[in-house]
């Protein structure tokens, strides 16, 4: 594959002339691209308790829709209409390995933007109707053909359907209508109306996801960090008191107290970098338990180290992100926990953050770097071959 999956378009045209502004269409992104996951495979997923997927099923004017949630069985696919239904799956990166392989190919933008890959097998008509996302997403046609309509800025005021389980928009106006075959890809930013319909029997679609936390998610998380680290002795304090003409009024200086109080806390660099590491970086399902039945030690890294070299793949539900800070420490964030580091484990960490494998050698390798190994396979964000 080339460096840009944008053909003619490089990396720096697509962030400043695309990313978040408008769509883009690439004819040909991934040329004799063999997808890890097939029709199969993903009804297999499907049927798994820990993995989240979804059916939408609709009648052929579009009149009617209808949505389930899986875990599935093998009576839910026997039973389906021959047309007009979609199966979704999301993070399929996380259960297969291969399918991760696709996501490097997106690694100009930050780690921590990603969500996941969601892959969806629609039949002939099958889709989930003309609606808008939040987050970035770039669809790659696998496999059979999918039509798309795209165009339009949409939000929550506008008009939608109130009575299906989906948000299908009702004034649908496409300005783009475009029939996607194997190796092409569509780029949709945020908030951009599309209406994906498959256009054969065996419609297969990857979705790279890009997460973009809201406002409020941000604020409630950032104030509950701090708020437990705050002691009850941290309160609001008005030494300056005046008498007032009366005492009902909130006085312009309470509003200043207030807001210096939020603004203090937003301008400690070391407290707001260590918070937005460990949120951006928390897992999708941290509900999954990816810790090693016998944990490892620095010890046992050393006597392995003796038989050969050790090759330690980053979990493909795992998020790792790093950022730099005084005196040439740098913290990694991984799962949402931090590890602080200097020195030669510096280059580890980035290492472990650019790719998704690194390969341990026989050397000489400092106890704070096997350290650094051994807590990050003990908690689940690494493992071995």
């Amino acid at each position: 594959m080339s460096d840009s999956p944008f053909g003619d378009i490089s990396v720096e045209e697509f962030l400043r002339d695309y990313w978040q502004k408008k769509p883009l269409l690439v004819r040909n992104a991934f040329p004799d691209f063999e997808a890890p996951v097939g029709a199969d495979e993903l009804a297999g997923l499907s049927l798994e308790e820990d993995v989240e997927s979804r059916l939408v099923v609709q009648s052929p004017d579009g009149t009617d829709w209808q949505i389930q949630h899986g875990p599935f069985d093998d009576d839910t696919f026997a039973n389906l209409p021959e047309s007009h239904w979609t199966l979704l799956v999301q993070a399929v990166d996380h259960w297969v390995p291969e399918a991760s392989e696709i996501i490097e190919q997106f690694r100009f933008i930050p780690n921590w933007r990603y969500d996941d890959l969601m892959v969806s097998f629609a039949s002939q008509g099958g889709g989930v109707g003309p609606h808008y996302d939040n987050y970035d997403v770039f669809l790659i046609q696998t496999q059979g053909k999918r039509r798309w309509e795209v165009g339009g800025f949409f939000d929550q005021n506008s008009p939608r359907r109130p009575d299906t389980p989906v948000m299908i928009m009702t004034e649908w106006e496409p300005e783009h209508n475009w029939i996607l075959e194997p190796g092409d890809m569509l780029y949709i930013p945020p908030q951009v109306g599309h209406n994906g319909i498959g256009a054969s029997d065996d419609c297969m679609t990857y979705s790279v996801g890009f997460r973009a936390p809201s406002h409020a998610e941000i604020m409630r998380s950032f104030t509950d960090f701090i708020g437990e680290k705050l002691t009850s002795e941290s309160r609001y304090t008005d030494p300056d008191l005046t008498l007032q003409d009366n005492p009902g009024e909130i006085r312009p200086e309470a509003l200043q107290k207030v807001r210096e109080i939020f603004t203090s806390y937003l301008q400690d660099d070391a407290r707001l970098g260590e918070w937005l590491g460990k949120f951006v970086t928390d897992p999708k399902y941290p509900e999954l338990d990816q810790r090693p039945e016998q944990p490892a030690t620095v010890a046992e890294i050393r006597e392995a180290l003796k038989e050969g070299d050790l090759c330690f793949i980053r979990n493909e539900g795992s998020r790792f992100s790093y950022s730099a800070g005084q005196d040439g420490e740098i913290q990694l964030y991984a799962d949402g926990n931090c590890f602080k580091v200097s020195g030669s484990s510096c280059a580890l960490v980035t290492s472990l953050c650019q790719s998704p494998l690194i390969v341990i050698n026989q050397g000489e390798w400092s106890d704070q770097q096997l350290q650094l190994l051994a807590d990050l396979y003990n908690q689940g964000s690494l493992y071995t071959e």
